[in-house]
């Protein structure tokens, strides 16, 4: 196997190629994808979900606490996601680019396959979720999962009260399927293929780059009895935003008609948004517990020192801010996602609080293999802001939701705009983190929603979108 020198000194030195000037050699690269987990569901920021393995990650590595997505054109906002990652453009252009992925694949212009032609054997076990087939552009492919386990009409509007969820659907009953179909928990599966191709990469004298995509914690919020016992509902907390309604949520696509929102009763209640939680905080503990033998494996393999690991999801989750449940929204919570890369030589325990992409990791990966970016690939590479190099990759981060739903963030400020009721938001993201106070009809701040509304206009021509904004 080969080994990867790479030092923070090294990343200092030769910030383009992010490993050491004096060697050409390549780190393995393993990459962790969750489903719907929010920026702030682990427990190294403060949350009450126990996630001991990750949080490893963000002791040994760098954060980066400002990662975002930049959004969806319809429910299923992991296809985006995913669809960006695969071909590293921005969103409205991979939604152009989305129905021809098969000719993409057949052209080598897929993000695994420039890894392997740089020389990278390529893993896929999970969720894959994108209109190409995985089989196709990666060397070695395990089970491959759709877009979410299958829910029953049980799983949604509840629980309604205390009786109800005695009665009820239960995380832990197999009957319902869902992540127990096949007889072993998806996630598990993922655990124990994670292994399998760790061991089998050891074997081999090349470097790997390993595609692990959990469907956790996305719902059916399914996990073992031990792991929901963790969390005495009287200990779970309801988020300080919450609502029992969101006053817009009809406007904006996030009525009950969306199936995310249907999860839990309308209006909400606090007893709902806490079991809620409840079952969401015990299916990422089980997937931390997967992640954690992943890492055991790779300890074991003796390639850990020589192995650059990215954790991240595809976007947030409401489960209970401002009276929402999925990530449909424009808000911090589903908007974020958790961002950390650990690997020898890197910084430990570091914060980069500036605002990035989570699909900034796809062209991190192909500097750090060496591979020239390709011109169609819009994202950025971490690595200038890990090594020091730049301050700052995005002057400000755009969001974009069917058309029904646009956002900037600069600087501290977030903008987000209503385009079917022509309704603004602003929010001060320092001040108020939580988003609970509009500031958009306060006089002094006129001149800054103006400057958003021109910022975003001139993002929507680099990621095209051709939505009017007539605010």
């Amino acid at each position: 196997m080969r080994d990867a020198v790479m030092t923070t000194g090294s990343l200092l030195l030769c910030p383009q190629l992010g490993r050491s000037a004096a060697s050409d050699k390549q780190p393995n690269i393993l990459f962790l994808f969750a489903d719907d987990l929010s920026h702030e569901a682990l427990s190294a920021f403060g949350s009450e979900a126990q996630t001991p393995n990750i949080d490893r990650l963000v002791a040994n590595g760098v954060t980066f606490p400002n990662a975002y997505k930049q959004g969806a054109w319809h429910g299923a906002v992991c296809v985006a996601s995913r669809t960006m990652f695969a071909t590293g453009r921005f969103l409205w252009h991979a939604r152009a680019a989305e129905g021809s992925l098969n000719q993409e694949a057949e052209a080598g212009r897929l993000w695994p396959q420039y890894l392997q032609k740089a020389g990278y054997d390529t893993y896929m076990t999970g969720k894959w979720h994108v209109k190409t087939d995985p089989k196709g552009i990666y060397g070695t492919t395990g089970q491959v999962r759709g877009g979410m386990p299958n829910q029953t009409a049980e799983g949604y509007d509840r629980p309604k009260d205390e009786e109800a969820y005695r009665q009820g659907w239960k995380p832990w009953d197999t009957q319902y399927g869902g992540f127990w179909q096949g007889g072993k928990h998806w996630s598990e599966v993922v655990g124990d293929e994670g292994v399998e191709f760790l061991q089998r990469a050891a074997t081999r004298d090349k470097p790997f780059f390993m595609y692990l995509a959990f469907n956790a914690p996305h719902d059916p919020r399914q996990s073992p009895k031990e792991y929901v016992d963790r969390y005495p509902l009287d200990k779970v907390k309801v988020p300080d935003n919450f609502l029992p309604e969101y006053p817009y949520k009809d406007d904006i696509g996030c009525s009950a008609k969306l199936r995310d929102e249907r999860l839990a009763p309308f209006p909400r209640t606090e007893y709902s948004v806490k079991v809620n939680r409840q079952e969401y905080y015990a299916i990422i503990t089980h997937m931390d517990a997967q992640i954690g033998r992943i890492f055991d494996a790779l300890e074991k393999s003796g390639m850990k020192d020589n192995t650059t690991i990215f954790f991240t999801a595809d976007h947030g989750l409401a489960v209970g801010h401002h009276g929402l449940i999925g990530k449909q929204n424009m808000f911090e919570h589903s908007v974020k996602a958790p961002l950390t890369v650990s690997g020898h030589g890197l910084p430990r325990g570091k914060r980069i609080e500036a605002p990035v992409y989570i699909q900034d990791i796809m062209p991190t990966t192909l500097e750090l293999a060496g591979v020239p970016k390709p011109d169609q690939v819009q994202f950025k590479s971490l690595l200038p802001l890990i090594s020091g190099a730049t301050r700052k990759s995005h002057d400000a981060i755009y969001g974009g939701y069917m058309t029904l739903q646009r956002m900037v963030r600069k600087d501290n400020y977030k903008l987000i705009h209503y385009p079917k009721i022509n309704k603004t938001l602003l929010f001060d993201l320092k001040q108020d983190p939580d988003e609970m106070h509009d500031l958009a009809e306060e006089p002094r701040h006129a001149s800054t929603v103006r400057d958003l509304l021109q910022t975003l206009r001139r993002l929507q021509g680099e990621v095209g979108d051709t939505l009017a904004i007539e605010a």
